[in-house]
């Protein structure tokens, strides 16, 4: 079978290419290395049955070409910084919305079976409980998860008008090897560059589920194969949840840090930003239910992504 992936050599596109290629499918590498890096996947270029192409999929028709003869798209190309929408939120739209229209009119007339669709818990924003179930309110309150549900809208409207099947997963903090962006990266990059002071976004109350990209991916493949559904939505986490301030302690514990001092900067109700929650985690039964689950809580996923990351970056702490 051939299959592409959007933003394959992203974070967790290059886990998921790494996957799909070690199980024998042949899987083309889209992607203009905006937030990606050839890096991720130059591991995997030699093997007969993957190909890399640099394209930036807001450029229809080249994307057109690229799609021809191909069964299946994995779609994680997205720009997935979501402060950046508070101050330039046109990135997202573009990155976001017009890519994923731009994927789905390409297969659409290109004969694609199937997509597969990286969206976010953050379009739940604020929620009123948790951990929260697909079928809570989509009320995203940042423009990344406001982006995000309109791309499943657009799926949603391509699966009924023309049959294509989609599979739209909505993962919480997805952390591993690989990782740039998000609040370990953030705060890893700022002890480095310390000088016996660590600034913490938000009052460090907030609640997060933590998924190793490893686990993740193992998610992806088991909702692909089966959820067999025209329309499917699914959620994608971890069964526990922790606070900033553990992840800070774990990073702490990890880098011998222990006695520098901490500055919480919280904003409005202790966010750290706006567009920020203050609580998110997903309710994960009915991806359970396919026979998946977790090898690793919240707390092992971000203490394994410290370590990995520290010696990725090859940090150095004085």
């Amino acid at each position: 079978m051939s299959i592409i992936v959007t933003g394959g050599a992203g974070f967790i596109g290059s886990h998921l290419v790494d996957k799909l290629v070690e199980l024998g499918f042949t899987v083309k590498v889209l992607d203009n290395l905006s937030s990606g890096s050839l890096e991720n996947i130059k591991h995997l270029l030699a093997r007969k049955n993957i190909e890399f192409v640099y394209i930036d999929i807001k450029n229809y028709e080249e994307l057109k070409k690229a799609l021809r003869d191909v069964e299946t798209v994995f779609h994680f190309a997205a720009n997935p910084e979501v402060r950046v929408s508070t101050v330039n939120p046109e990135v997202h739209f573009r990155e976001n919305i017009v890519a994923t229209f731009n994927v789905l009119e390409a297969s659409r007339t290109g004969g694609v079976r199937e997509i597969v669709f990286a969206s976010s818990s953050s379009v739940y924003g604020e929620a009123d409980n948790i951990p929260v179930p697909e079928e809570a309110p989509v009320k995203p309150v940042s423009v990344y998860g406001a982006s995000k549900a309109s791309c499943e809208n657009l799926l949603h409207a391509y699966s009924v008008l023309y049959g294509l099947r989609t599979l739209i997963l909505r993962y919480a903090n997805v952390v591993g090897p690989r990782l740039r962006h998000g609040v370990i990266y953030d705060l890893l990059i700022k002890l480095a560059r310390s000088k016996g002071e660590l600034e913490v976004l938000g009052d460090g109350e907030q609640i997060r589920s933590y998924l190793h990209v490893k686990d993740a991916v193992n998610a992806t493949l088991t909702a692909w194969k089966f959820a067999r559904e025209r329309y499917v939505v699914l959620n994608i986490g971890n069964k526990d949840w922790i606070s900033v301030k553990d992840v800070v302690n774990i990073i702490l514990r990890e880098t011998g840090l222990r006695e520098i001092k901490v500055i919480y900067k919280p904003l409005l109700h202790g966010i750290g930003w706006l567009g920020d929650v203050k609580r998110i985690a997903l309710d994960i039964k009915r991806i359970e239910s396919l026979g998946w689950k977790p090898t690793m809580n919240s707390e092992n996923a971000v203490a394994d992504t410290v370590r990995c990351l520290i010696r990725e970056l090859n940090l150095k702490f004085t």
